[in-house]
Parts: C-alpha cells; sequence; structure tokens
C-alpha cells in the first residue's frame, strides 16, 4: 500500500467526540509514510523547575515548523504537552527532517531544553507488529485534529528513546520557521474545582474490546458534565499586556538581536490586545469571532494510541473518573496517570488570524500531560 498525496484530506471527518474508539473511522496509513516524533529529555526536571511554558512551547514548536516546511500541506498530528507526534508523505519527509533537526537545536540553544527527535518508517513499525491508524476528529467546521490508533505512535516513541532512527541537530544558530506560534493569553483559572490532566493508556496484553469499553465510559462521564469539562471559558483565555510568553515569542522570530525582537514582539502585542480588548475591527479581523472559533478549536481531547484529555471539572466528575480507571487497573484493562491543577495554558499556532483553522493547544498550567506520565510511569513501576 503506498500513499497518494490526498490520503489524509480524503479521510471523513467525525464530530461526535463519544465515537472516538470505533474503528471504522480510522484508515491505515500509507506504508512508505513515515512517522516523526519528539519529546523533551528530563522533563520531569523542567516541571519541576516550573518550567511549564518552555516545555509546551517546545512541543508546540515541533507541529509550527513541520507545518511551515511543509508549505501548509494539511498532514496529521497531535500534540503531547512536551512533545508532539505527526506522519508525513515520502515527498515531504526530507523537509519533516530538516524542520525537526533545527527545531532540536532551537530548543537547546534559546529554551535551554534538550529534545531528542526521529523519523519512523511506518514499513518498520508494521514489521515489528504494532500498526498506525488515523482519524480526523472536527471540534468545530473550521478544522479538524489527527486521531491515531494501532498501537504505532507508542512504539515510534519507545524506539526514539532507545536512540532509534534518530535525527542529528541542525549546526549550531539553525532557526526554524516558526512564524504563527505565540503564547500570548495567560494561565485559564479552573472555573468548576480544578483542572485534571488524564493519560490512560492499554495495559500490556490487554483486551481490546475491555479498552476500548473502560474508554467510552470515561468519554461519556466527561460528556455529561457541563461543556463537556471544557477548560478554556466562552469568552475565550485571559490576555493582558505585556503578555507572559513575550520572550518565548521574541525568541520564534528571525533575524536581528533578542532585544529588537523583544521590542518588535512588544509592540505587536500592544496592537494586537488594545484591538482585542476593545472589540475593533481591522480589515477582515473580528475579535469576537476569533475569540469564538479560539474557543472551538481548542485542543484539549485527543486519542494518540491512548486518551488524553485536560478537563476542568468538579471534584465529583475527578472521583468518578479515578474510580472507573482504578477499577480497571486492577483489571488489568488499563494503564492511567492523573494530575491536578488549579489552571490550564494556552500555547497558539496561527499562520493566519483571517482563518477559521487556526489551531490553539491545551495543556496543565502546573505540570499537565508530562506530570499525568509520570504518575502512569509510577504506576507501571
Amino acid at each position: 500500500m503506498t500513499s497518494g498525496e490526498s490520503f489524509y484530506g480524503d479521510i471523513p471527518v467525525f464530530r461526535g467526540f463519544a465515537s472516538l474508539m470505533d474503528p471504522v473511522l480510522y484508515s491505515p496509513l500509507p506504508d512508505d509514510w513515515s512517522i516523526g516524533v519528539a519529546d523533551i529529555v528530563d522533563s520531569t526536571k523542567a516541571i519541576a523547575a516550573q518550567r511549564y511554558k518552555a516545555v509546551n512551547m517546545a512541543g508546540a514548536a515541533v507541529i509550527a515548523s513541520v507545518t511551515n516546511a511543509l508549505e501548509g500541506r494539511e498532514f496529521p498530528f497531535v500534540f503531547g504537552g512536551d512533545g508532539a507526534s505527526f506522519a508525513v508523505a515520502p515527498h515531504d519527509v526530507e523537509a519533516a527532517r530538516e524542520a525537526l533537526a533545527a527545531t532540536a537545536t532551537w530548543v537547546r540553544e534559546d529554551l535551554d531544553l534538550k529534545m531528542r527527535v526521529a523519523l519512523v518508517p511506518v514499513n518498520a513499525i508494521r514489521a515489528q507488529g504494532p500498526d498506525v491508524r488515523v482519524a480526523r476528529f472536527g471540534p468545530s467546521a473550521n478544522l479538524s485534529y489527527a486521531m491515531f490508533s494501532g498501537g504505532g505512535l507508542a512504539w515510534a516513541d519507545a524506539a526514539m528513546k532507545r536512540g532509534e532512527f534518530a535525527v542529528a541537530e541542525a549546526p549550531a544558530g539553525t532557526q526554524p520557521d516558526l512564524s504563527g506560534l505565540s503564547c500570548r493569553f495567560e494561565v485559564i483559572p479552573a472555573s468548576r474545582g480544578l483542572i485534571l490532566s488524564v493519560l490512560v493508556m492499554p495495559a500490556r496484553g490487554a483486551d481490546p474490546l475491555a479498552f476500548r469499553k473502560v474508554i467510552e465510559d470515561i468519554i461519556q462521564l466527561v460528556e455529561r458534565s457541563p461543556d463537556g469539562a471544557r477548560p478554556v471559558p466562552p469568552q475565550g483565555p485571559p490576555l493582558k499586556w505585556p503578555p507572559q510568553g513575550l520572550d518565548y515569542e521574541a525568541r520564534t522570530r528571525r533575524g536581528g538581536s533578542l532585544f529588537t525582537r523583544r521590542a518588535s514582539v512588544l509592540a505587536y502585542t500592544l496592537f494586537v490586545y488594545l484591538i482585542m480588548r476593545f472589540d475593533l475591527k481591522v480589515g477582515g479581523f473580528a475579535p469576537k469571532l476569533y475569540k469564538r472559533q479560539l474557543v472551538e478549536n481548542s485542543d484539549f481531547r485527543k486519542y494518540d494510541d491512548g486518551l488524553r484529555m485536560i478537563l476542568d471539572c468538579t471534584p465529583e466528575l475527578e472521583r468518578a473518573l479515578s474510580d472507573r480507571l482504578v477499577s480497571a487497573a486492577r483489571d488489568g484493562i488499563v494503564r492511567y496517570g492523573l494530575h491536578r491543577q488549579d489552571a490550564a495554558m494556552m500555547t497558539c499556532f496561527t499562520p493566519s488570524a483571517l482563518r477559521s483553522d487556526h489551531v490553539h493547544f491545551i495543556d496543565g498550567a502546573r505540570g499537565g500531560y508530562a506530570s499525568a506520565a509520570t504518575a502512569l510511569k509510577a504506576m507501571m513501576a
């Protein structure tokens, strides 16, 4: 099975997240595609040092750099908090490789973090038993996000951590194209009690049907809660000036000294703040419409061989989720990690504010997915 250029775009978009585990929704990736994976080495230490924004910025930078390298061509990707995964067609592999290499260098030089990156052929994954299947979930009419099943992403991630299929860093000073990447919004306080990071993976040897039932039960519990426990309020996240992410956004810019880039971002974000604060229409940009799309497009739940969610939930919902997961873990069906915090955070990728498909990645603001993964590893141990 080899690819056509339109493979991913031809997959139908499904709307109801509750149908996530229906295998009919997932299409096998062509054999000649490749999986890109990236994560921060020792992200637990970075989280302990309260470098939450830096870790999230690094993960989102992978998606931004590859998107820009592919000149906007659609491809499946998933944001993991302290990293990212994606799939690319054979004609895009080299561009993706260069983007990964440049991003790893930028993360080390500008964020003072170490990122490991790898590109794994799909046929190499299938040769070991797992599969890579992809679906497209539409949280709104504006865009879709990729969902992955089959165990192939998890296998690629483990292979990367073993040092296999590694992509070497680009030469010092190499700057990826991170146009559109920003983190201007303030953290989003919990409105229902707490922000809960949820990570649920199948236990080794678990019955697939039993695992599917657990995931469907978890989603049903969440769907019953107000607004599906969405962490982004209807009016959008708080926005202040100067933004907390000023320095990070300055470091995404190319050319000139860091001081000059900071000054440029400071001026531009003041302009944006005034437009948003006073609801000023500028050209084709309407702040109210953008905020509504931002809320609709927020990427707070996904599936990449396991369920990931950032929920604004009540203590009662947390207990219900925990009870179901404890029971499933006892039965050898799942491994899971939960992490409580008081706020969520958003990292944005907006190649054009005039289009409706801008992307907004959500994570917990005090550890998020990385801390949930630490709790999951502790359970395995």
